[in-house]
Formats: C-alpha cells, sequence, structure tokens
C-alpha cells in the first residue's frame, strides 16, 4: 500500500478511537466531555498521569482495552508517518540527483529559461523531435509540473552564473530565453553571453522597445510572439491558403509533408555537386526552397546550377520517410540518392 494511504487511515483510526474513547468515559462514568478526553488522551499517551476520578470495574475494563488497541494504533501511526517521511524524502533526493546526472552528461543540447506559456511550447516540440534540452524555472510549482512531465530542469533563477552552469551552459548548443519579463530576459541574455561568448541565444521580447536591447546583451535572434501572432492572425484573413500550406508543412502531427532544414556534412556525397545533378529532387522528390551558406542570407529558391558544399543548410519540402533519407545522405551516411 502507498505508504501516503497507510498514515491517512491510520490517522483516521487514531481519531475514531480517541472520539470512541471520550463517548465511552461519558457514557460508563457519567464525566464531562472534556474530562473523558482528558483521560482518553492521557491513557492512549500512557504518560502515567493519576486518574481524574475514581474508576468503576467497567470503567477499569474499558481503559484496559482502550490502552491495549490505542497502544497499538499509536505505534502504528507513528512508523506510518515515519515510513512515509523517510521514503518520501529518499525518493527525492535519488529522484533529484538522477536528474543532475542527466544533465551533467547533456552535450550539444539547449537552455530553455522559463516554463511558462511560451516555454512550455517550446518544450514540448523539443520532445517531439526530439532534441536535448533542460528547462530552467524557478517557480516551485512549476517545477513540480516538469518532473511529473519527466522533463530535465534546474530550480533557480536564470540570471545568476551558478544556475546556468549547473544546467550546463559550457556544452550548451543554444539558449532560450522566454520568461515573461523583458528585464529579465535582457540580464538573462547578458548572463549567458558571458559565461558562453560563442553560443546562439533566441530570446523572447514583450515591447518592440526591448529588441534593440536584448539584441546589445548579445541575442542572436528576438521574436515577439506577439507580433508574429497578430501577423499571422492578418494572414489568415489575408492570405487563407498561404497560412493552410505552412500549417501543412510545419505541423509536427503532419504526416503528408514537412519541412526541415539539413545541414551538409563535409562526408556527405551532395557536397560539391549542383542541386540539378543531386538527384535530389529527381529521385527523393524533394523542393529545396533554400540554402543558408552561413552569410545570413539565406538563398531562396537557388537555381538548378547552385553548387552544394559542406557547412550549407538545405531548407527542405518533401514527404518525411524522403526527409530521413535525405538527412542520412547529408550526414554522409549515405552513398547516394
Amino acid at each position: 500500500m502507498d505508504p501516503l494511504r497507510k498514515f491517512r487511515i491510520s490517522l483516521a483510526t487514531l481519531v475514531v478511537l480517541i472520539g470512541g474513547g471520550t463517548v465511552g468515559y461519558m457514557l460508563i462514568e457519567g464525566w464531562s466531555s472534556f474530562e473523558a478526553l482528558y483521560m482518553t488522551i492521557i491513557t492512549l499517551a500512557t504518560v502515567g498521569f493519576r486518574e481524574i476520578h475514581s474508576l468503576s470495574f467497567e470503567g477499569r475494563v474499558f481503559t484496559i482495552l482502550l490502552i491495549v488497541f490505542g497502544a497499538g494504533t499509536i505505534a502504528y501511526t507513528i512508523g506510518t508517518l515515519i515510513q512515509f517521511m523517510v521514503e518520501g524524502q529518499l525518493r527525492a533526493v535519488l529522484g533529484r540527483k538522477k536528474v543532475e546526472k542527466k544533465i551533467n552528461h547533456l552535450k550539444a543540447h539547449y537552455i530553455v529559461c522559463g516554463y511558462g506559456r511560451i516555454g512550455r511550447l517550446i518544450s514540448r516540440d523539443f520532445k517531439k523531435k526530439p532534441v536535448p534540452f533542460v528547462v530552467v524555472e524557478q517557480d516551485q510549482e512549476l517545477c513540480s509540473t516538469l518532473e511529473e512531465e519527466g522533463i530535465l530542469y534546474i530550480n533557480g533563477d536564470a540570471t545568476q552564473d551558478e544556475v546556468l552552469l549547473r544546467a550546463g551552459i559550457k556544452h550548451a548548443k543554444g539558449l532560450i530565453t522566454a520568461v515573461t519579463s523583458d528585464s529579465a530576459n535582457v540580464f538573462i541574455t547578458l548572463t549567458a553571453r558571458g559565461l558562453h561568448p560563442d553560443m546562439y541565444i533566441l530570446a523572447r521580447a514583450g515591447e518592440e522597445s526591448s529588441e534593440l536591447k536584448l539584441k546589445r546583451a548579445g541575442a542572436n535572434k528576438v521574436i515577439s510572439p506577439y507580433i508574429i501572432g497578430a501577423s499571422r492572425m492578418a494572414n489568415a484573413i489575408l492570405r487563407p491558403s498561404v497560412v493552410d500550406f505552412i500549417d501543412i508543412a510545419t505541423g509536427g502531427e503532419n504526416l503528408e509533408l514537412q519541412i526541415e532544414e539539413i545541414r551538409i556534412s563535409q562526408d556527405s556525397a551532395l557536397a560539391g555537386k549542383s542541386l540539378i545533378n543531386s538527384g535530389i529532387r529527381q529521385n527523393l522528390g524533394i523542393i529545396i526552397v533554400g540554402i543558408n551558406k552561413g552569410n545570413n542570407q539565406p538563398i531562396f529558391n537557388p537555381a538548378p546550377e547552385t553548387l552544394i558544399e559542406a557547412g550549407d543548410v538545405l531548407i527542405t519540402l518533401g514527404k518525411p520517410p524522403a526527409i530521413k533519407n535525405m538527412e542520412a545522405i547529408a550526414l554522409g551516411n549515405a552513398a547516394n540518392v
């Protein structure tokens, strides 16, 4: 039986026993309710205080039974309480140590600061991918939710160096600060940039005026959920077909079409080939929407003669099985398209 349930049952039994003892003395000896309750408590506690009044024969028999059953009930209640406390604390300590051990072994992971509405959605998509990540959250209730959902987390203030270090920022690939306060996002960005100068930092901005401050603090990219949401709502009216297509291509649960970015490795068979000679479109049925060659100026709708080079990021559109094959070829795990 669950220790908490055992403790509740034993506690309820003890309350019933105290109530029964009080009523018993009132009926047998004719005492007042307070006198009966006092006698019941000192009898169950076995403290050895004198009797309030002399007991009749029936009262003495009742007291013997009360001691026999009461002592056992109290011992059982104390035992279940100790078991509940020790097992609960031990489980919490061992569970937390296990989580911290997993966090310490993370490499090239992402740190999500804040588990509010935005952080929760980011974590959900990361789990679906899956992408290794850890959440930094200050609210204890939200940390309990993270534990229930099996998400790695650090309970602490993300503006503090030691908290981000515990989250493995030295080995992290990127950081997303998505707390509700713009000033906190600025401090988190400053702290993260100081600890890891080369890391990619994505910051949330609630106000348009905060975007410049966040970029000055070291954020690589700043996103305002409110601006994006408003633009999406407007496009849903003005360009409904475009919005539907984007939903199909980017929806996490879509099985027909998927848009994905794929990085070309040095060992890939695609490196050094042009798009028309790569066979990506002909053999895999994948459309190359764009190519990012690392200069922050992606080439959209690249020409067939565009050369694919190691390090390029291809923005692809196709069916999920074809995308998986393409990822294997891009990593050099498959020889040909």
